[in-house]
Parts: structure tokens; sequence; C-alpha cells
């Protein structure tokens, strides 16, 4: 990662969970919280990526990391998420929503299954982690959250699951900016487009080299990109802003065509419409000088 743009005691003494924190986007906001100071929580259902994270962020940058495996779309293991989180560190000021997961599939080939997983992750799990962090903390002492959805503004061929529940989350985090502003409590998301990342061993290889050309700046982005406007949202520099959705993708959502479509097999001819007067002769005026 390269050197961070914010001083770096920016979070002292601020204490953040990161869902999804082990790996990908979630660990690269993890590192940056880290370096600025901050205490971080992992949070993630594999232990065996959790460990290796917690103990290098606490080596690389003296912070204090520590790791917790939780199911965000279980309640309980939400509230003893959060129930570690206050008895090791004490208080939870920031809580940054990544922790998800899809598949890439047309819609017609998506099983029950597999749609209702995608949603009881990205949308449900991230509700849970809200609500429940409202109740353990946040309602009484105020704090940020952070959700992580995706560039899902013009639909989301191939994956329709997440880009449903990504643009509920867009919805929830608008609706619960102004619910729980009086609390003290700001919300905002960020919309990664599309992002080198751990998760891009998941892809068929090529796949990455070929997306950058959806892009309108032609280049990747990186976990850095994403980490430099989560911590934005999260410093003073984000004091009045809650309720917003930061689009974090090189243009991408305003430009591009990443799912092709095939030509149709005989091609379509188009008969112009006339103009009134063609149309209805018998109506027609002369057009006057």
């Amino acid at each position: 990662m390269r050197e961070s743009v914010f001083r770096k005691d920016l979070f002292a003494g601020k204490v953040a969970i990161v869902t999804g924190g082990a790996t990908g986007i979630g660990l690269g906001i993890a590192e940056e919280l880290a370096r600025l100071g901050g205490k971080v929580m992992l949070a993630s259902r594999k232990e065996q990526r959790l460990i290796p994270a917690a103990k290098g962020l606490s080596r690389d940058y003296g912070a204090e990391v520590d790791w917790c495996v939780v199911n965000i779309r279980d309640r309980d293991s939400v509230a003893a998420l959060y129930d570690t989180t206050l008895q090791r560190f004490g208080s939870v000021d920031f809580v940054i929503n990544n922790g998800g997961g899809q598949f890439l599939a047309p819609a017609q080939s998506i099983p029950p299954k597999g749609w209702n997983a995608v949603i009881e992750t990205n949308l449900t799990g991230t509700w849970n982690m809200c609500q429940i962090g409202g109740e353990k903390w946040l309602y009484e002492h105020g704090g940020r959250i952070v959700n992580i959805v995706a560039d899902m503004w013009c639909g989301f061929p191939g994956m329709i699951h997440t880009g449903a529940a990504r643009a509920g989350v867009v919805n929830m985090t608008m609706t619960l900016a102004v619910e729980w502003a009086s609390m003290g409590i700001l919300i905002n998301a960020v919309a990664p487009g599309i992002v080198l990342s751990t998760g891009a061993h998941n892809y068929p290889a090529g796949t990455m080299e070929a997306m950058d050309q959806t892009v309108p700046l032609k280049r990747l982005g990186s976990v850095q990109d994403v980490a430099d406007s989560v911590a934005f949202l999260l410093s003073p520099a984000g004091d009045y802003i809650t309720g917003a959705t930061l689009r974090v993708d090189g243009g991408g959502s305003l430009w591009g065509d990443a799912w092709p479509i095939s030509a149709p097999k005989e091609p379509h001819h188009y008969d112009i419409p006339p103009w009134p007067e063609d149309r209805w002769p018998e109506f027609a005026v002369a057009e006057k000088d």
C-alpha cells in the first residue's frame, strides 16, 4: 500500500469493527485504520485468515488489532462480536460493513438457495450489524457506520442477487441517516468499482485485465483507493456528511459495457413514422411563407 494521505494519529483512541476484514477491501480498510492509530476488530467467518491478518497488522503498525469469528447472517453471532469488541476495547466508534459475498451467474440460473444466501449476507447481514450495533453501543454513544456496496447503478447483469441487495443497503443507509441523526450516528456508503484485491483469485485468469477497459480511467481501483474514501468519511472531514454514497470507481458507473449482448439473428428493419401531413394527406394544408 502507498503512503497514507492522512496524519498518522488521526484515529488514535478510536475503535473500529471491520467485517470481511481479513481479506480484500476489508483488509485494506483495516490496515489504513491501524496505521492511523485506530484499534481494530477484524471480523470474518474464517479463522485461518483472521489470525495472520490481525497479527500481521499488529506487528507492522504497532497497533491494537484483534479478531473475532462472526457470521453476520446470525444475530446471536453479531451480538457476540459487539460484546467481544466492547470487552476488549471498551467502545465502538466506527462500524465498517464490508462483509458480503456473491457469485457470477445469469439471472435464470440462480437457484433459490443461492439467491437467499446472497440476500441474507449482503442485505440482512448489514442490517444485523447496524441494528445490533445500535442496541449495543451506538444509540447511546453515537458513532459512524460505513457500508461497502457496489457499482449497481445501471443494474448488475451477471449478479442480480448482489445488485438487489446492495441497492437495498444504499436505501437503508439513506433511511437510517435520517432516523438515527438525533442519536449522533452518521451513516454513509462507499461503492467501489472494479478493485484489484485478493478477491480477484475467485475469477478466471484474464478477467481483471479485460475489465479495466470498461473504466474511463483505464485502470483498476486499489484497496487503498477505497480505504482512503472510508477514512475520509470517518475523519472530521466527514462531520457533515450522512446518508451519502461515494462512488469510488474511476467513472466506471458512468460508462462501459461489461455484459455482452449477442446480435439478433436477422437485422432489424425500421419504418420511420410519417409526418402528420403524409399520414393524413386529406387534412394537409399548404405551408405559409
